[in-house]
């Protein structure tokens, strides 16, 4: 299996990896990755692999059988099982979906309602809650968002088993998302004020250190999408 190394350390930008396989698809299956596989609403990386011989741009990353496939952007000639590379990922869009992830974790709290969904891009992401009536004034949500940024909170991540999670089912805020359990832990992200707990639930996708990375953010459109359902948007400035 593919060894995640965006989960130890979400701003290393460059890795040596081994190919471990081919897809029929035309991905490469690597030992090691700092590409994130697409998942739980987030995209997943794009950037270069280089190897003796050869370069390829990568669209994007996958999960499948064996771990993580990197996907080339274009038809090219693939480094051979067995041989060594570097990744290289494209910083810039990372950490824009750092700081818009984080930013939905905070969006949780100021409208603490079921989350049914969600997505993440490089400028924008978006929740949807379990919400009957759409909120009263958004100005004030805004500004408690901005508000909890600004206090630049530590944002760190610790393990449970899934025995743990089992025993605490307030941990996991989304209700179409399931934290993925089998392997007998389960990662959960704490967003806190020194030894202040303001946010943990489980996650597997990465963030930033501290909100204050985040920088201000607006409330975009808040649509219905259904009987009781809303989303809402929030975009980077």
């Amino acid at each position: 299996m593919t060894e995640l190394l965006f989960r130890a350390d979400a701003y290393q930008t460059a890795a040596d990896c081994r190919i471990i396989g081919h897809t029929a698809e035309g991905g490469l299956i690597v030992d090691q990755s700092i590409f994130y596989a697409t998942s739980g609403g987030q995209p997943g990386d794009s950037g270069m692999l280089e190897w003796s011989g050869g370069r390829m741009p990568i669209a994007t990353a996958l999960k499948v059988e064996g771990g993580v496939a990197l996907v080339p952007a274009e038809p090219l000639p693939m480094p051979p099982i067995g041989s060594q590379a570097r990744q290289l990922i494209d910083w810039g869009r990372r950490y824009r979906h750092m700081r818009v992830h984080t930013a939905l974790h905070l969006l949780s709290l100021v409208i603490p309602l079921p989350v049914t969904g969600g997505q993440i891009a490089t400028d924008k992401g978006r929740l949807d809650f379990d919400m009957p009536d759409p909120p009263g004034d958004v100005a004030a949500l805004e500004e408690a968002l901005n508000s909890l940024i600004e206090r630049d909170l530590s944002v760190t991540d610790e393990w449970i088993t899934d025995d743990e999670l089992a025993a605490n089912p307030g941990l996991v805020k989304t209700m179409s998302v399931r934290p993925p359990v089998g392997q007998g832990k389960v990662r959960l992200v704490r967003i806190a004020d020194g030894a202040s707990l303001i946010d943990l639930q489980p996650c597997g996708g990465t963030h930033v250190r501290r909100t204050g990375e985040i920088g201000r953010v607006e409330i975009g459109k808040i649509e219905n999408k259904g009987r009781q359902n809303r989303r809402v948007s929030i975009l980077l400035a």
